[in-house]
């Protein structure tokens, strides 16, 4: 498999790796500047030329996969003489390597569930970012191809899913997924807040609505069994309840903000 088409199955088995790129030879070398391969913890995608030069470079790799944190790029120099220090045997081309890895990390996933006006404009924002899009609805209308063109040219992944039940997507979303319920229809929310509670692989709930509505939800939910700090994980409202205005654009302004910002420290957190 060549390093492109391995970038691209990391992605959609949403593993980590490393992308290591020969960026400059010097005297003889067993591949050009430009050679690539991908390094993950079980597996070498193509290769940089073998050797010495070769294992060096995937054990950094592996260490970089080993870190805490989202992983700076890095560059390492490989001389390849019978005099250079070697652990992974003698590679004596005469040449020396200098060699650039950098993480491929996994995208965050976001599932915003309900696509009425708020839902389509967050979908909207947050599709201009590097993020797996989860887009659900019970209604097939509001996922209907000609009403999301305005995602075609999305740097995010957008992948929709039409679910009479939405609680049964919840199981689907990767492990770690931001979830945000903004359903129409009241009934759908706190049967959707119901379920992802008892989701273990979720990362953060957010339900929109007022304080007003929260009271409501928040009986019905602890009627179910859930416990007060069960209760804590959903965040309610959503969004910046500062900035003025309650068109859906600009609704979703703010709850783009705030997942971006929540996403931005659920990162710092891994790092420390």
């Amino acid at each position: 498999m060549d390093w492109y088409a391995a970038v691209g199955r990391l992605r959609a088995e949403r593993r980590p790796g490393v992308l290591v790129t020969v960026v400059e030879v010097r005297g003889h070398a067993p591949r050009d500047a430009g050679a690539k391969m991908v390094v993950t913890a079980t597996e070498v995608l193509g290769t940089i030329g073998g050797g010495n030069l070769e294992e060096s470079a995937v054990d950094r790799a592996r260490a970089m996969l080993g870190a805490a944190g989202p992983g700076v790029p890095e560059q390492l120099t490989v001389s390849l003489s019978d005099r250079a220090p070697s652990s992974h045997g003698v590679q004596c081309c005469g040449g020396e390597v200098r060699i650039l890895l950098e993480m491929l990390a996994v995208r965050p996933s976001v599932a915003i569930f309900g696509m009425g006006h708020v839902g389509l404009e967050l979908a909207r924002i947050l599709a201009r970012h590097e993020l797996e899009l989860h887009l659900v609805d019970s209604r097939a209308d509001q996922l209907d191809p000609a009403r999301l063109a305005v995602l075609d040219d999305a740097v995010a992944t957008v992948v929709p899913h039409h679910a009479p039940v939405p609680e049964v997507v919840l199981g689907e979303v990767p492990t770690g997924s931001h979830v945000l319920v903004m359903t129409h229809d009241h009934a759908e929310d706190v049967a959707l807040c119901d379920a992802a509670l008892r989701c273990g692989h979720l990362g953060t709930i957010g339900l929109i609505g007022s304080s007003a509505k929260w009271a409501r939800f928040r009986a019905r939910l602890l009627a179910e069994g859930h416990t007060e700090d069960a209760l804590a994980r959903i965040v309610t409202p959503i969004g910046l309840p500062e900035l003025p205005g309650k068109d859906p654009a600009t609704i979703a302004v703010g709850v783009a903000a705030d997942v971006l910002r929540t996403i931005a420290r659920s990162a710092a957190e891994v790092a420390r």
